[in-house]
């Protein structure tokens, strides 16, 4: 099993502008490194739905029930649960997900005040930059549940919106839970039409709902129909049996 304690200080600096070029060089391929261990790590996990939420949430908190139970309504329809690796929301949908007999990996990021994964995941792979982790937890999806959460939430959420709208990516079902929650965020949305600045079918690139058997039916419909998925092969219940990685 792999030190979860984060080696390096170095994504600091990361965007802090420009660095002689052999340093950049240097740093390019330590990005380009990321994306190989992340490729390794999570190449046969899948299906898998990728599940956003606040780190925040403890056990006894509403928003962390309900990601348990989508965790397990997932591990139910066949899917490997993927999140941040993290507390709160993600270790919610990890859990749920093992609970009811399914699979969990974790794309974890290293954080200066050391966030490590939580212990529902069987495979996982810590990131040091969190554009790599974005574009993992997107590469390796059928889809997306989106739990109430903060700023990172918003982050991850709005660039895969935006990867919807400029169809950079086609085809990939999103459902945001808590419907009181994101009813804030839709007043937004409204005013962002009524301003032209997206267009009205924008609006219907995310579906929202407080019912995890209708994100679950939202979620077969739309990835495992349209793409004839099936469950984890034997192939990938090995791997994920070996769970120190």
């Amino acid at each position: 099993m792999t030190d979860n304690k984060p080696k390096s200080k170095e994504e600091l600096v990361f965007l802090e502008g420009p660095r002689p070029r052999l340093k950049e060089f240097f740093l390019a391929f330590k990005v380009f490194t990321e994306f190989i261990r992340g490729f390794r790590v999570l190449h046969f996990v899948g299906p898998c739905i990728t599940v956003f939420g606040s780190a925040r949430f403890k056990e006894d908190h509403p928003h962390y029930q309900l990601g348990r139970e989508v965790g397990a309504g997932l591990a139910k329809l066949g899917f490997t649960v993927m999140t941040g690796g993290g507390p709160g929301a993600m270790e919610a949908a990890n859990r749920g997900a093992k609970e009811a007999g399914g699979y969990s990996v974790g794309c974890n990021i290293e954080l200066p005040h050391e966030q490590y994964p939580n212990r529902w995941l069987d495979r996982w792979v810590n990131i040091k930059y969190f554009f790599v982790r974005k574009v993992l937890l997107v590469k390796y999806s059928y889809g997306l549940v989106v739990l109430p959460g903060g700023f990172g939430t918003l982050d991850e959420f709005a660039e895969v919106v935006t990867l919807i709208q400029t169809k950079k990516i086609t085809n990939y079902p999103m459902v945001l839970m808590g419907s009181e929650y994101w009813e804030k965020f839709l007043v937004f949305v409204d005013e962002m039409i009524a301003e032209k600045t997206i267009d009205p079918e924008d609006r219907d690139i995310f579906f929202i709902t407080d019912s995890v058997d209708e994100a679950m039916k939202y979620l077969k419909e739309h990835s495992i129909d349209r793409f004839g998925l099936k469950p984890a092969s034997p192939k990938t219940k090995k791997i994920l049996g070996e769970r120190s990685f």
